[in-house]
């Protein structure tokens, strides 16, 4: 009797359709670390390798991919010149680059631009100082909405039944021995967030790596974002927080603005919906 093979990939597959797995293959495509292997790809999205190559192949008649040395593939340049095109159309990012250019130079840290999609951050926009090393948080970069700063900030200001869906879905990943997977703490953590303006991420998506961010709201007050700073421990911490905190809540009250949100003064907090999420 013949013995299948990559039976399990094969049903896999099945229950997507040929959309579904186009995107996955793109998504994989733009990961950070590129360019990527054929293999690799497969690997991430739980495709057999035909299908992966069938899509890189037709996305690359389409200028979407783009072959590289060694059997690899990276993003082509018209996908390139579509997202330049989006990124600068976007009324939200020509708020946030100079705001943060402006906590970049004042802190020393990297500072960054994230919007929710579903349950997860997407890192947009950042702007980091020179250094001897770097933050594996960079454009295009996915993280659990509970498990980062921008992620915390997000939640701190969505309606509660909003953040309820993030916080009550089952088996929340630890990413680290300091993520925070308790709907119980997170809902601290986001009350916490709430009164103060920003929310903290203690090395929750990172060792050694926190980070202060705000939410932004646009002109019906609805979140569109969060603005973060990020640091090794050891440089933003704890007193640093404190310092730092307010600097990013203003940058994002700043953006909110205009974007037309009318943003509280600094200090006043409706503790009865702090109060919703705790």
């Amino acid at each position: 009797m013949v013995k299948a093979v990559n039976t399990r990939s094969v049903d896999q597959e099945l229950v997507k359709g040929p959309v579904d797995k186009a995107m996955e293959v793109l998504e994989a495509l733009v990961r950070p670390g590129g360019p990527h292997r054929l293999g690799e790809i497969a690997r991430r999205t739980g495709l057999t390798k035909p299908t992966v190559h069938r899509h890189l192949r037709t996305m690359a008649e389409y200028g979407f991919a783009e072959p590289a040395e060694g059997g690899s593939y990276r993003p082509g340049p018209r996908l390139l010149g579509l997202a330049a095109a989006a990124l600068n159309d976007s009324p939200v990012l020509e708020l946030t680059g100079p705001a943060l250019a402006d906590l970049r130079g004042r802190t020393g840290h990297v500072a960054f631009y994230a919007v929710r999609h579903a349950c997860d951050a997407v890192y947009l926009e950042q702007s980091e100082p020179a250094r001897e090393y770097r933050m594996s948080t960079r454009p295009g970069h996915r993280t659990p909405l509970y498990a980062c700063g921008v992620g915390l900030a997000m939640l701190s200001a969505l309606p509660p039944e909003e953040a309820a869906a993030v916080l009550d879905a089952p088996d929340l990943e630890a990413r680290t021995p300091h993520t925070l997977t308790d709907p119980a703490a997170l809902r601290a953590v986001l009350a916490q967030a709430a009164l103060c303006g920003y929310a903290v991420d203690d090395e929750y998506d990172e060792p050694d790596v926190r980070s202060v961010a705000a939410p932004v709201l646009d002109a019906e007050g609805v979140v569109v974002g969060a603005i973060g700073v990020s640091g090794l421990t050891f440089t933003l911490d704890p007193e640093s927080v404190e310092v730092f905190g307010p600097m990013v809540r203003a940058a994002a009250r700043t953006v909110s603005a205009g974007l037309g949100a009318r943003t509280p003064v600094l200090g006043v907090v409706n503790t009865a919906d702090a109060g919703e999420r705790s």
